[in-house]
């Protein structure tokens, strides 16, 4: 119930911050409502929790890091737009409702999507007034890396490019570690920008990092084979549609359950070493619902 509660109150912190900061842009209206669907449109909004667990876990005031989150949040849905959009998964469907560009438009998804990527840096850079510069500049130079060439777009073009084709284990790697893993470790690495952590404690929690955004790639390659619509909210088995590579085409789905149980426990095992079970209470419960997941 604890750890329902805290997704349930984080949660509403974040989409309370979105729903304001959105609130000043008003036109043009496609674009103004455009951004608002793609990013009010549901959603775990599992990233910026996570960089607000990173400042719990640290002992640092989670407020300083809201415009972090909403950042974070911008860039990960306008990947979702961009995603569902027919030259890439041509899918008609998030979360339950009309993908934005059969909301709006394949046009007017595009620019939707490229303006959620663009404001995503005004929020970082003007509404983090009350960081340091350099601890501004940091998030900036980390961000623009992790969703680029070096991490979700470097990713997804290797995605597109193993359609179709047999790939080796580290080519699987590659592209989930930066597809996907890479705006999973974001929120970790700004959550110890913003909270000072030492070197040890980075190092810990940026491998917890690692390991739960693998963990959350094979539960989705899993649940694409064995999820149903009414759940996830977006129809299933598109990976095997597109014949993209995954980890249960690459080694079986039997193998790829319990190696997301051996990552889960592996993540735990790590954080308890150094910060210890009492203090890793609500991240250990994080990588347990993220093995556990229907959606």
């Amino acid at each position: 119930m604890f750890f329902k509660n805290y997704l349930d109150e984080h949660k509403k912190l974040i989409e309370s911050s979105i729903d304001s900061y959105l609130a000043e842009l008003t036109y043009p209206e496609v674009i103004a409502e455009g951004m608002k669907y793609a990013i009010l449109n549901g959603g775990k909004r599992l990233r910026p929790i996570l960089l607000f667990m990173t400042l719990d876990i640290l002992g640092k005031d989670k407020t300083k890091g809201i415009a972090s989150g909403v950042g974070i949040e911008m860039i990960h849905s306008y990947s979702l737009v961009h995603d569902d959009l027919p030259a890439l998964d041509n899918d008609d469907f998030r979360r339950g409702k009309l993908t934005t560009h059969k909301k709006f438009g394949e046009a007017e998804g595009i620019l939707i999507g490229d303006a959620l990527l663009t404001h995503a840096f005004y929020i970082l850079t003007a509404r983090n007034s009350h960081l340091a510069p350099e601890q501004i500049v940091e998030i900036v130079k980390l961000t623009s890396s992790y969703a680029g060439i070096n991490g979700m777009i470097g990713g997804q073009m290797m995605d597109i490019a193993s359609e179709g084709k047999r790939i080796d284990m580290e080519t699987l790697k590659y592209i989930h570690s930066n597809k996907t893993g890479k705006l999973i470790k974001l929120p970790v690495e700004i959550g110890c920008i913003i909270g000072e952590a030492t070197l040890e404690e980075k190092e810990t929690l940026i491998k917890f990092s690692e390991l739960i955004g693998l963990a959350f790639q094979i539960k989705d390659d899993i649940l694409d084979i064995e999820g149903d619509f009414l759940t996830l909210g977006k129809p299933v088995g598109s990976d095997q549609e597109l014949e993209k590579s995954t980890y249960p085409a690459l080694i079986g789905l039997n193998e790829s359950k319990e190696l997301l149980k051996n990552t889960i426990e592996e993540a735990k095992s790590i954080l308890v070493e150094k910060f210890g079970e009492e203090k890793s209470a609500i991240l250990l419960k994080l990588a347990d619902y993220i093995g556990n997941r229907n959606k």
